[in-house]
């Protein structure tokens, strides 16, 4: 009986197969979809960072006019970019979290305290500065791992942890200045990060570099362009590949040209650029990068596939603190000095420029490159402000109706594409 039952499936599948091969399948022709310009398809993909980027122009052309054109000085904008490298670092951390759907509340007293560790080292202890800043940035690293086997392995919300944590390292900050309310920074290596005169890459790296990295990217877009031709892929039309390397240029040359009128380029800007490329590469050229947003996309399903999801979670937490801490030794540089009191908005701007640049609270999705533009937002707003001598309070209700009005256009923007199926 079991045979004859076998037999029988057996003689339906092949009946089954056979009416399949003889089965036509009508393809729509090609003929009938309308042919997409060169413009549509350069805009035929994420438009997200669009409503950022007409925001940051719209800032800058409108405090350009208000401050009679001292905005776009080249000392302005450098001063602006230096400014705003903090934030950014801590940002790059918040983007690594928020791809998981993580929160990290704990950054700020982390990054403060990580400068503490420095300038403790280094005029208390008399340690050289190398040491002092390795000290510092492992600091920050052991900490990122503590909060990430809390959360990863005994899986308490990390909400909680890190606002626990938070409280905790300014406790802690406060115990190794022993009362002291801000300690004063003499090494001249640490100061000269981003806090002097001299703090300015030599001509020859400041131009080489950004176009030795310029002719690797364009080298990199046009090898996969015709490597994704050959395996036979979707690819971008030549129209969208020249404009987008043309952009890139314009936008690389131009702002080494704007440095260079000035003193050049600071090292706290090529630092930042340097970190961003390291955990770009990450994210979208290593295991461990896809992994990451496999694991904000769905956790359940990615442990499922194979992903060490426990080690992913505390690989992110403490890359997320190194982040933190490289960006309190920038700072601390920058002040030529630490000081116990920790910025009350310096949390709320480095998350706010990570989601404005399009990473997605909910996690899998955002670039770090887009975070540069939302740290512009907020750098851009703070200093043009200041340049009009307003307020604090003048300055608090711009940023934050600037900010919504950000991330409102955003997601409408995204909600508008997720109807149009892109």
């Amino acid at each position: 009986m079991k045979d004859r039952t076998q037999k029988n499936e057996m003689t339906d599948a092949a009946a089954f197969a056979d009416k399949s091969a003889t089965t036509t399948v009508e393809v729509p022709s090609a003929a009938v979809i309308p042919p997409r310009s060169p413009f549509s398809q350069l805009l035929g993909g994420d438009l997200g960072f669009l409503p950022v980027l007409l925001t940051l122009i719209v800032v800058a052309v409108f405090f350009g006019i208000t401050t009679g054109g001292i905005f776009f000085q080249p000392r302005n904008i450098s001063n602006l970019v230096v400014q705003i490298s903090t934030i950014a670092t801590l940002s790059v951390g918040v983007t690594l979290v928020l791809l998981l759907g993580e929160i990290d509340l704990s950054l700020a007293s982390v990054s403060v305290l990580s400068g503490v560790v420095m300038g403790v080292l280094s005029e208390r202890a008399h340690l050289p500065a190398g040491i002092a800043i390795i000290g510092a940035i492992l600091s920050g690293s052991l900490i990122g791992f503590i909060n990430g086997i809390i959360i990863a392995i005994i899986r308490v919300p990390s909400f909680i942890v890190t606002l626990a944590a938070s409280i905790a390292y300014e406790g802690l900050l406060l115990y190794l200045l022993a009362g002291q309310s801000t300690l004063i920074l003499n090494d001249p290596f640490i100061n000269a990060i981003s806090g002097s005169a001299t703090s300015y890459l030599p001509d020859i790296y400041g131009v080489g570099l950004p176009t030795l990295v310029l002719l690797v990217y364009v080298g990199s877009l046009i090898w996969t362009h015709i490597k994704r031709q050959q395996a036979g892929l979707r690819t971008a039309s030549l129209v969208q590949l020249v404009i987008q390397i043309v952009l890139t240029a314009i936008l690389v040359e131009g702002t080494v040209i704007l440095f260079e009128s000035y003193l050049g380029v600071p090292y706290a800007a090529a630092i930042l650029i340097g970190l961003i490329l390291i955990v770009w590469f990450m994210l979208t050229k290593t295991p461990l990068g896809r992994h990451i947003y496999a694991v904000g996309g769905n956790a359940e399903a990615s442990r499922r596939a194979g992903i060490n999801v426990t080690g992913i979670r505390i690989a992110v937490f403490t890359l997320c603190s190194t982040l933190a801490a490289i960006g309190g030794i920038m700072a601390a540089s920058h002040a030529n000095s630490v000081a116990s009191q920790i910025s009350a908005t310096l949390l709320l701007q480095a998350i706010a420029a990570a989601v404005i640049g399009g990473v997605s609270l909910f996690g899998g999705r955002g670039s770090v490159w887009s975070i540069l533009l939302g740290a512009l937002i907020i750098g851009s707003l703070e200093n043009g402000l200041d340049l009009k001598s307003q307020g604090t309070e003048v300055k608090d209700m711009i940023e934050g109706l600037v900010l919504v009005l950000a991330v409102i256009v955003d997601a409408l923007v995204r909600r508008a594409q997720t109807r149009s199926g892109r």
